[in-house]
């Protein structure tokens, strides 16, 4: 029964291992366009379901699946990946000094057992100028990231005030329960991890 990590994020990776899984990775490309009727607190959500089924359908019947989708969410509105440095800089500027959430959905699979769940996290941002976004933008890797922003990184240790809920959550896999979730569905009893 193996495991599979259907996202490329390397993130997501790192999280994995440091949980004690092995499995290996087949990342999936989708159509990351939300229905305009999508409440923004369900896109995470959606968009995980999306990927795992993707990868279900390419996958050994035998194989577990994990996929998992993170957004950052200002005011009731999505805040996605920037399409280019202008726009990371625009999104940065726009969590300055503001509460934001941050949605992490994960959704496991197998051909007899599902679980899917959204955890939130929210994300108290000091003031950013905009020398200080330049700043980010330039010396960090801000494109892949929902909200223009890694909290491991420059921004995180500098501008985020305080976070309520898990830390996990915000760099892109809420540990604590996808690791709950897997003992639920007995994935360690199938696979023998972590014996």
């Amino acid at each position: 029964m193996e495991l599979i990590l259907a996202s490329g994020s390397p993130r997501r990776k790192q999280l994995l291992t440091e949980l004690g899984f092995n499995f290996r990775v087949q990342a999936v490309n989708i159509d990351e366009g939300l229905p305009s009727s999508l409440a923004a607190r369900k896109a995470a959500l959606f968009l995980a379901h999306k990927k795992g089924l993707a990868a279900k359908k390419i996958s050994r019947n035998h194989s577990w699946i994990l996929s998992a989708d993170s957004v950052v969410i200002l005011n009731d509105t999505v805040l996605g990946k920037p399409i280019d440095r202008q726009d990371a800089i625009k999104t940065l500027l726009s969590l300055s000094n503001q509460v934001h959430q941050v949605h992490t959905a994960f959704y496991i699979t197998n051909q007899r057992k599902e679980w899917a769940q959204r955890v939130v996290s929210t994300v108290y941002m000091d003031k950013i100028s905009l020398a200080e976004a330049e700043y980010y933008v330039d010396n960090f890797e801000p494109y892949d990231k929902a909200g223009s922003y890694a909290i491991q990184e420059w921004i995180g240790y500098c501008k985020v005030k305080k976070i309520e809920g898990s830390y996990t959550n915000i760099v892109g896999l809420p540990t604590h329960e996808v690791y709950q979730a897997f003992t639920k569905l007995g994935y360690l009893e199938d696979t023998g991890d972590l014996n």
